[in-house]
């Protein structure tokens, strides 16, 4: 199996034709052509990472957040930036990035997200000129305490912020990563509570003002399922080949 192999796979779960247009996804470093034996999951490309796998023999990495984002000129030991790239190349690993292709397609990112949630009904919200992202569906009524604690359980959370829309639990939006910018379209679909990451200050209480209840359960929490959602994937259409989840967490620590 070649790097090629699983690259095409990896396209018929997640179509490019599904990303932003200003993602970079795909095989962002090392030969198509090269052979695979191993494989390590995970959801980013960092520096702990490249040496991750170096350690467990992988030729390849699959990480959802792009090893390449920032339009980097150069990749060298001067820059602390290109770091995990230069690892990468310099042992020979291969690195494959599903980013917002995999947040939309069916299966993606948000459906594993709101089925680890228990949704129901789910929909596809509608992002005007954008791939649909955005999932929304229902839960059995409930206080937004209770599905809080709920979902700090579930994603396995060190810690979740949350505020108070004032209404109760029934109908939820996910976005997983960060996504509070489609809090409008929630709103119009009539959603009551929104859960994802990264939200800002005054981004809660602007949604709550308007009577949405927000769950910031973190970016990786959010986004992180789908890596497992990967994984059962790939070692069941390529059992000949050792597909390895990362044991790094995230970088960020709650006291």
């Amino acid at each position: 199996m070649t790097v090629q192999t699983i690259l095409d796979y990896l396209w018929s779960l997640a179509p490019v034709e599904y990303k932003m247009s200003w993602d970079n996804v795909g095989l962002l470093l090392g030969r198509s052509t090269a052979e695979v034996r191993k494989c390590l999951l995970a959801l980013d490309a960092t520096a702990a990472v490249a040496d991750e796998a170096k350690a467990l023999g992988c030729e390849l990495v699959v990480t959802h957040h792009p090893v390449i984002f920032r339009g980097d000129k150069h990749v060298n030991d001067l820059d602390p930036l290109t770091e995990p790239e230069l690892r990468f190349l310099e042992n020979r690993i291969a690195v494959i990035s599903m980013h917002t292709n995999l947040d939309c397609a069916p299966g993606g990112v948000n459906d594993v997200l709101a089925a680890l949630l228990g949704l129901q009904n789910v929909e596809t919200l509608t992002e005007p000129g954008e791939p649909p992202l955005v999932r929304c569906g229902t839960v059995e009524e409930q206080s937004l305490a209770s599905f809080a604690a709920f979902v700090k359980k579930t994603l396995n959370c060190e810690g979740l912020r949350w505020i108070d829309g004032g209404r109760p639990v029934r109908k939820i939006a996910v976005g997983g990563g960060s996504c509070i910018e489609f809090a409008e379209q929630a709103l119009a679909a009539g959603c009551d509570t929104f859960v994802t990451g990264d939200v800002k200050y005054h981004e809660f209480l602007n949604t709550a003002a308007r009577g949405m209840n927000v769950i910031d359960a973190g970016h990786f929490e959010t986004e992180n399922p789908v890596v497992h959602m990967l994984l059962a994937k790939l070692r069941g259409r390529f059992p000949e080949i050792g597909f390895l989840l990362s044991a790094h967490r995230g970088a960020i620590r709650f006291l």
